[in-house]
């Protein structure tokens, strides 16, 4: 579902190569520039900021959904080879933690989307569907069948996917011991080409599958329950070459920042502030869980805070991989969450709706080609 095209946009040209060579300069250099600064996720912060620039400039980039499911099937990948026995073992073990981070977040997004609509700050059921964390297709579609304005739902998912990002990176600056990459040892460094091909062999069946099951974000659960399940026999080594997760990460960048239109920025403009104000609660929120994780758990504060984030998994797992934290834990909670949010969101959301007077009209909104980095 993330990749299948459920809206259209307006008829126009496609994205000229002038605008496609001015994205790639601009996410070199601001990746580039980044990461020398030593900022995790440089390769992703970077094309993003990219893409937000150069489509509230008057361009309009459209990333192609070839591009986008290769991306994803590639975090899909990433998050696999972080799996193993001993990871599902740590869960059964940890099980009560972790379900509760998952649904303490879930259960105070709902409430902060709930508040808002009752105080009137955006009106109808908009904001609890805007502040659902993760499964962001999912929650734009259903919005829309709801009378909600796709376009403020949109904008409020991205928005907290953008600030989480952020303030990832600021966290991994303040609590990385001994910093490091793991992405950048060297971008062509030795590579395994028969595990390479394998790699990219079992991640282009997993994302055909979870494309034609139709399921929310099966285009990375495919691969990464696919690679994970093989991998874990011992069959195989999950090879993914620097230069093709950075690659990844750019086009996971590009995604997001696309989304920032000028149309839906003036849309959001009366509310920003107050989605704002809303995004950081969440954040506050779940970094009380983190912390809670933490000391339960006995680790270290950025693998606490990455895990219990309200922004994307493949967010969190980029920052995650480029720094030193336990990146098994990581990809756990988020997965968890993940998919709790495509099994119980809808129906929390639907529940909080009833609750509310009426449903806001629908403000004729702009049909939107999504596609669900979560």
């Amino acid at each position: 579902m993330p990749l299948r095209q459920t809206t259209r946009l307006p008829p126009g040209r496609p994205s000229s190569p002038a605008l496609w060579g001015a994205l790639i300069a601009l996410s070199v250099l601001a990746g580039a520039g980044l990461h020398e600064i030593g900022l995790p996720a440089a390769f992703l912060l970077g094309p993003l900021m990219a893409a937000i620039l150069v489509q509230t400039t008057g361009g309009g980039v459209k990333v192609p959904l070839m591009l986008q499911a290769g991306a994803q099937a590639v975090i899909g990948c990433l998050i696999a080879r972080a799996v193993s026995p001993t990871v599902v073992s740590g869960f059964l073990q940890h099980w009560a933690p972790v379900m509760a981070t998952v649904m303490l977040s879930l259960t105070g997004s709902v409430l902060i989307g709930w508040g808002m609509s009752r105080l009137r700050i955006i009106p109808g059921t908009t904001p609890v569907w805007g502040m659902m964390p993760g499964a962001a297709t999912t929650m734009m579609v259903m919005a829309e069948a709801y009378g909600a304005d796709a376009r403020l739902v949109a904008f409020m998912q991205y928005l907290r996917v953008v600030l989480v990002a952020a303030a990832g990176s600021v966290v991994a600056i303040l609590f990385a011991h001994g910093g490091g990459s793991r992405v950048t040892p060297g971008y062509f460094p030795p590579i395994d080409v028969q595990s390479l091909a394998t790699t990219l062999a079992l991640a282009s069946i997993g994302a055909s599958a979870g494309l034609v099951s139709r399921i929310p974000a099966g285009v990375l659960l495919g691969p990464m329950v696919l690679c994970a399940a093989i991998s874990g026999t011992g069959w195989i080594r999950i090879e993914l070459p620097p230069v093709l997760l950075v690659a990844s990460y750019a086009v996971i960048g590009w995604t997001i920042g696309s989304r920032f239109t000028r149309d839906v920025l003036a849309t959001a403009a009366r509310a920003l502030p107050q989605m704002l104000a809303a995004a950081v609660l969440l954040m506050l929120l779940c970094g009380l869980l983190s912390y809670a994780l933490m000391r339960y758990l006995h680790t270290d504060p950025l693998t606490a805070y990455l895990a219990a984030s309200p922004g994307g998994v493949d967010a969190a797992v980029i920052i995650a991989a480029s720094t030193k934290v336990d990146m098994p834990l990581v990809t756990v909670v988020q997965t968890v969450r993940l998919v709790v949010v495509l099994a119980i969101g809808p129906r929390l959301a639907r529940l909080a709706a009833k609750t509310l007077a009426s449903p806001a009209p629908v403000l004729s909104p702009e049909r939107l080609d999504i596609g669900d980095l979560d």
